[in-house]
């Protein structure tokens, strides 16, 4: 299972999404690769801490390595050495940093859209799940994550803004579908940071229901924990296991099917 969790929207929680799943699947005994595609590298910096800083195996590495290029040391266009640990059993990271950024233009022009693609397919005997987490933008590498990936979970956050880059979003992966990947399937959208007793977050929720959009019936509340959680570089599952919004990340990687 290759799982990409993209919304063009920053702020949405596209990269605590990804980690907590990710955790929750690798606490069940599933081997789990979180592959970080952000530039910002926050998915990095949650599941390693400040060990994000200096890992000398990055997704940038890879990817210029595609090119023909040189960081760091020299190593070869095969994804299984960038692959790094992470201090929680049965979880491991393809990391990110910013030099990602300053790559995309030269991947773009020598058309290495499938190159992660590709390069997926020769880990699918060392994992059994992979989680995508991906920049806030239509660009390069999301949509090589897109390419890549057979399922799609897009983070919802309960205001108009987002509602209304929803429709466009979904517009954008059906192009995917149609041009690149047509194994690709929408496995939902996530409602995060929903406050239950709030009366726009309801409404908003409901009418996208209503509209027939696939919304999971796993919601994800608002928590002071998630910040938490971040600055000491666990998932939820190690940081706060009984919490509810824990419990909130079970239920919705219970209702994924895992």
């Amino acid at each position: 299972m290759r799982r990409v969790i993209f919304n063009q929207k920053g702020g949405v929680g596209k990269s605590t999404i990804t980690c907590n799943l990710a955790a929750i699947s690798a606490n069940q005994g599933l081997r789990t690769l979180v592959v970080d595609l952000d530039p910002q590298g926050n998915a990095t910096r949650y599941l390693l801490g400040e060990a994000a800083d200096d890992c000398d195996h990055t997704m940038a590495e890879f990817f210029a390595s595609t090119l023909g290029f040189r960081i760091g040391p020299r190593k070869p266009p095969e994804l299984s050495l960038y692959v790094g640990e992470t201090d929680f059993a049965n979880l491991s990271v393809l990391p990110a940093n910013r030099e990602l950024e300053s790559l995309q233009t030269k991947l773009e022009s020598r058309y290495k859209i499938y190159k992660l693609r590709d390069a997926l397919e020769t880990l699918q005997d060392q994992f059994d799940a992979i989680y995508i987490d991906t920049p806030p933008a239509l660009n390069f590498f999301s949509r090589s994550a897109l390419i890549a990936a057979n399922r799609c979970l897009i983070p919802f956050d309960c205001d108009d803004f987002s509602r209304r880059a929803l429709y466009e979003l979904l517009e954008h992966i059906h192009e995917i579908q149609e041009d690149h990947n047509e194994s690709l399937q929408i496995e939902g959208v996530v409602v995060n940071h929903y406050q239950s007793a709030a009366k726009l977050p309801r409404n908003v929720v409901q009418e996208l229901i209503d509209e027939g959009l696939p919304i999971l019936d796993a919601y994800l509340s608002a928590s002071v924990k998630v910040r938490e959680s971040h600055q000491n570089a666990k998932p939820l599952i190690h940081h706060a296991p009984r919490h509810k919004l824990t419990e909130e990340y079970r239920a919705l990687f219970a209702a994924l099917g895992g």
